[in-house]
């Protein structure tokens, strides 16, 4: 009987992380299935768990944890229950989770409490928020790791864990970017009514500890961005705490040169971004992807902070207008060669061989810190 591997995602930034692993799993016979929460089930965003039933050959099971406005410990304490009744039901052999989200985080307890082998997505990274605290604090409660840098898996050596549960693949998302989209440009431009072929892309979050600030901070980018005198593709800001602020100066803008976008499918967003000529805003994209691409980017605020260094990575404060108007009018349409420091597009791969591997599946749920020299 083949090994049940179950994915979470509560996100279309890490369903795109995670469906390159969940296809490999599946074509080499795993059953794979997704446990689909948090912004996939808001129609605010998207609705982005259609994204996530395209996929053939899995499962789909859903659950809506939360409602507009709800704080992350509430959203914690519900997912927590809602996947403890769910695992117990399906008893996974695998849990695969992702980042620094509350929901992973709620699995990951779950999974810990439970004795239920888990494996963590991208672990070992920083940013200097309170995702960075999710984000290690994943990784102390999963069985195995899979990290997308040897800086990576040293920090998570660091937290005590043992070499052995550690494995480098490489950024997931980064698979999709390396092959062909599928779409062509005019084909995205159609489907998302975008009316020009010269842009850049925004996408701006807001910072769990800076609520206070974000609304400020919003004003400053877009104000720059609107003086800049380009057109923009925005992406709208996940729902972490401060989102409404942001949602509020986007509707400020001119429609003729802001085309704003809930979302979007990823092989029309990976199509979008090999056609931009700008990225800026603090999304792991603008830090990871655009610098595998060549894509000039430059990421706003704290957000981000350490996460990554390229050639075509730069960084400013929101309040720093005239910084932001000085990248633009440099670096716009440049490109630049790929960075690959986190991976060449594999990480699928190398996620599959780990797991084809008998020794995998005999890891001591019961852990030990590991002092390393």
């Amino acid at each position: 009987m083949s090994k049940s591997i179950v994915f979470v995602t509560g996100t279309r930034a890490d369903f795109g992380k995670l469906a390159p692993l969940a296809v490999a799993a599946r074509d080499q016979g795993f059953a794979v299935s997704f446990f689909v929460t948090g912004m996939h089930m808001l129609e605010q965003y998207g609705l982005t768990k259609i994204e996530v039933q395209r996929m053939e050959g899995v499962e789909v099971h859903e659950f809506l944890n939360q409602r507009a406005g709800d704080p992350q410990d509430m959203i914690l304490a519900k997912t927590v229950i809602a996947f403890s009744d769910f695992a117990l039901e399906h008893k996974p052999d695998l849990v695969v989770i992702h980042g620094d989200r509350v929901e992973a985080l709620a699995c990951s307890l779950v999974c810990a409490t439970n004795y239920i082998p888990s494996a963590h997505i991208e672990g070992g990274e920083v940013s200097g928020t309170i995702d960075e605290m999710f984000r290690h604090c994943n990784s102390k409660l999963a069985t195995y790791h899979f990290v997308s840098s040897q800086d990576a898996k040293r920090r998570v050596m660091g937290l005590g864990e043992s070499e052995n549960s550690i494995h480098v693949l490489g950024s997931p998302e980064l698979d999709f970017h390396a092959g062909s989209s599928g779409v062509t440009i005019d084909q995205v431009l159609e489907r998302y009514e975008i009316p020009f072929d010269n842009f850049g892309i925004v996408i701006f979050h807001p910072v769990t500890s800076e609520q206070e600030t974000m609304g400020q901070q919003a004003v400053n980018l877009f104000d720059a961005l609107v003086q800049s005198g380009r057109n923009y593709v925005v992406i709208a800001p996940n729902n972490d705490p401060g989102s409404d602020k942001i949602f509020d100066q986007i509707a400020e803008l001119p429609s003729e040169r802001f085309r704003t976008l809930p979302s979007m499918r990823f092989s029309h967003f990976s199509e979008l971004m090999k056609n931009a000529k700008f990225m800026v805003g603090n999304s792991s994209a603008g830090v990871r992807e655009a610098p595998f691409l060549g894509l000039p980017s430059l990421d706003i605020g704290t957000r981000q902070t350490n996460r990554a260094v390229a050639p075509s990575l730069f960084s400013s404060a929101a309040k720093s207008t005239d910084d932001i108007l000085g990248y633009l009018t440099q670096y716009w349409g440049q490109k630049y060669t790929p960075h690959t420091a986190f991976g060449e597009g594999r990480a699928a791969e190398h996620f599959v061989n780990a797991i084809k591997d008998p020794a995998f599946w005999t890891q001591n749920l019961q852990k030990n810190f590991q002092d390393h020299e």
